[in-house]
Order: C-alpha cells, then structure tokens, then sequence
C-alpha cells in the first residue's frame, strides 16, 4: 500500500528490504552448492579408477576394483579386420599377466564403421564364443562427440588422442594415471613389454612391502 503521492510506507521499504536478502542469500547458496559440487566432481575423477561404468549386462561398475592393478583399456569391435589378430593377443597376454596383478578392460565401440554391433550382452557373448576371451567386458561406448563415455575420455584426454579406429590401447598404472597408448597399426610386442615391465616392477614393489 502507497502513501498520499504515490511514495511508498516504511513498511514496503522492509519488506522489499527483506525480499532481496533473501533473494540474494538464495543466491549464494546455489553458487556455492554448484561450486562444492564441481569441486567434489574434480576431486572424485582425478583418476580411471575414481569412474563408474556400465558392465554388459548393464549393471553399475565401479573401476575401483582395479586400483592397484595395471591394466590396458581397448576400444574393442566384433567385425573389424583387426578382430582376430587383437583379441587373440589380448587373451594371451591377459592369461600370461593377469588378473591378480593385470586386466585387459574391453569397451565396445559402434562408432567406427559396421566393426560392431548389437546389444552389449551379444557382443560380449560373440568374444567370448568365438575367441575364448576371459577378460571383463563393458557397455557399448560411443568415443567420438559430446556423449562420449566419461571414463574413456579421461584417457583420451590424458594423451590428447581420440581413437580413430578400433582397438588402440591404452595402459594404465595401478594409480589409475595413463602411461602410454598405441595406436591400432603399432606393433602388439610392444604393448607387451611395456605392460610386462609394469607387472614386473608391481611384483618387486610388493616384495619390498613384505
């Protein structure tokens, strides 16, 4: 209510005093919400292992469960020209290294041509049927765009590499950090002595600790 001439009571001035401190509280709250949230977001991925992820039969993973363990993360495909030799391999060295100190983690990717199809339970099924592969398998990703699979992208980013096509390797310390990545036409030996060294300095560093 105004007085005579249209100013307004004392009244009005407080309650309009009020209302923006209240605004303005509401205000901070919500910057500083958002900004605790970003920081707990930071702190929480600073690492592969600090992700969740979708296994394939589309349950929640935490990578966790392979802290302390080195392993080599592949954007894996059931119908590229490359499926043979890479799964063959991979299988043999995760049989040779792993799992007690070493995973190959398979991530199936549909983005690069007609190489992989499918739901994630089929394609799972397909290696692991056709190429006696043991090793843990994941959701379908996509690598390429904005919806890309947040785990996977701390590795792409790590290296400032994005896959250009099946199967690049990425290896990753027990501390979850990426060490190094090939690219699909780089010779597999030397994915295999640089994932060996890890596992060989990993046995050393627990004899030490006994």
């Amino acid at each position: 209510m105004e007085a005579l001439g249209g100013y307004p009571t004392k009244s009005s001035n407080q309650k309009a005093k009020k209302l923006t401190v209240l605004l303005s509280m509401t205000v901070g709250v919500g910057c500083l919400f958002l900004l605790q949230t970003q920081l707990v977001r930071q702190r929480k991925h600073n690492d592969f292992y600090s992700f969740e992820v979708q296994d394939a039969k589309g349950r929640t993973v935490s990578l966790e469960k392979y802290r302390g363990k080195a392993s080599l993360v592949v954007n894996v495909a059931s119908h590229s020209e490359q499926t043979e030799a890479n799964y063959m391999f991979l299988q043999e060295l995760h049989r040779e290294l792993g799992p007690s100190l070493f995973n190959v983690l398979a991530f199936p990717c549909g983005q690069y041509g007609d190489t992989e199809q499918g739901t994630s339970r089929d394609i799972e099924a397909f290696a692991r049927s056709t190429y006696g592969v043991t090793f843990p398998f994941f959701s379908r990703i996509k690598i390429l765009g904005s919806q890309s699979d947040p785990a996977f992208k701390f590795l792409t980013d790590s290296v400032q590499k994005i896959p250009k096509w099946n199967f690049w390797k990425f290896l990753v310390s027990p501390e979850g950090k990426v060490l190094r990545f090939w690219r699909t036409d780089e010779p597999m030996e030397s994915v295999r002595q640089e994932a060996t060294a890890l596992v060989r300095e990993l046995i050393l560093k627990k004899r030490v600790e006994l």
